[in-house]
């Protein structure tokens, strides 16, 4: 078999209706296979069944010289590993060389998050009397109090909030649906965003999106994380914090709250388990730093 698009083409047709993945997910595996079809060639290498192990640590070596993050390694990895994984499966090849390389260990840094009361300062930031300030305040009010993500955010239509019930239809990773409760405060503010504002910006009244830019159209998810770091550096927090602060804040501040680790994967959207667990490590970093301020034989 030679190097050719067209089992490329064939992958991500795999990756859409079988693997169900995101948009975002396809475009950067096709990016990791790409370069190292492009690193084969340079190798003098014209088809897929010519790669070997050496082949893959040749590979890996030049990862490291171009001083990759280990993270980035082991997304490229998976990504290949896959694809011949794939092309295994269809009967074009009947080795998968990337089995017998192991994925680099990843340091697994604690997300950062904010306290209470430095959340409640954020909340507080935009100026609801007028219409932006009054959609800005809602969409803070919502990533808190729902941890759903910056894209999942500007993928709600009006039709996503269930004000009855008090929860948002979200679409996360890999089209997955699920459902999360919002709370007072945020369905409060969207209430006063829905009544008082949107009317105001929105282009077009056949338009479905929850969130509008200035324009009246759908907000991007670069255009909410320009707006929330607005917000974060007039605070000039000494930590860093970012969009996805929220949504950490949110995990921690349940967790500590006594919210067992299933309910708030759950709400979080997390397929595995191990990926909500980094929160049980600053909830328990947390308590360690009250017991050494507090207890007088610490």
């Amino acid at each position: 078999m030679d190097i050719s698009n067209q089992y490329l083409v064939e992958f991500q047709g795999y990756l859409q209706i079988e693997k169900n993945a995101s948009l975002h997910t396809i475009k950067h595996y096709i990016k990791d296979i790409e370069f190292f079809t492009s690193f084969i060639q340079s190798k003098g290498i014209e088809s897929f069944k010519e790669v070997d192990y050496l082949h893959v640590r040749s590979y890996l070596a030049l990862l490291n010289q171009k001083q990759y993050a280990r993270k980035s390694i082991s997304r490229k990895l998976s990504s290949l590993r896959s694809f011949y994984r794939f092309l295994v499966r269809e009967n074009y090849l009947e080795n998968n060389p990337f089995q017998m390389v192991s994925t680099p260990k990843i340091e697994k840094k604690l997300p950062n998050f904010m306290y209470s009361e430095e959340i409640l300062e954020l909340l507080d930031k935009p100026d609801t009397t007028n219409p932006l300030g009054m959609r800005d305040k809602a969409i803070l009010e919502v990533l808190y109090a729902s941890g759903m993500r910056v894209s999942e955010l500007v993928s709600l239509d009006i039709n996503s909030i269930d004000s009855l019930t008090g929860t948002a239809l979200v679409f996360g990773k890999g089209a997955k649906e699920r459902y999360v409760p919002l709370g007072s405060y945020s369905l409060q503010a969207l209430r006063q965003y829905l009544d008082n504002a949107r009317q105001a910006i929105v282009a077009n009244t056949q338009e479905k999106a929850l969130f509008l830019n200035k324009n009246g159209l759908r907000l991007s998810d670069r255009s909410v994380r320009r707006v929330i770091d607005k917000y974060l550096k007039s605070l000039s927090f000494s930590k860093k914090v970012s969009p996805h602060t929220l949504r950490h804040t949110f995990a921690t501040h349940l967790l500590n709250a006594g919210a067992d680790l299933r309910t708030v994967q759950e709400l979080l959207g997390h397929v595995n388990i191990s990926t909500t667990q980094i929160y049980t490590h600053v909830t328990k970093e947390r308590l360690q730093q009250i017991y050494k301020n507090s207890h007088p034989r610490a």
